[in-house]
């Protein structure tokens, strides 16, 4: 199939946009059947606004300070702030 550079119109901010050759190759490689409806700026933004929105408040199991984790825990493994994750991954398992 051959592909050609598309102008598109984003529907959040109405700008114009290019959807290159190169990226509908990406797409139809990926099963993507659908031109993007939003410009690169606008899909960065609702992605930022998703991720933001899942952040959930925990304790740190091995300092307990409060902090805030990208996922919502499930109970069944210790959660820790980010320093302590940092300690544990480069140091193996915290006592």
């Amino acid at each position: 199939m051959r592909y050609e550079d598309l102008i598109l119109t984003c529907q959040d901010c109405g700008g114009r946009f290019l959807f290159s050759a190169e990226e509908q190759k990406y797409y139809a490689k990926k099963g993507l059947k659908h031109v993007p409806k939003r410009c690169p700026a606008c899909r960065a933004r609702r992605k930022w606004k998703r991720m933001a929105s899942q952040w959930t408040q925990v304790v740190c199991e091995a300092c307990g300070a409060e902090t805030k984790v990208p996922f919502r825990p499930k109970g069944v493994r210790p959660v820790y702030c980010y320093d302590c994750f940092k300690k544990l991954n480069s140091s193996g398992p915290m006592k």
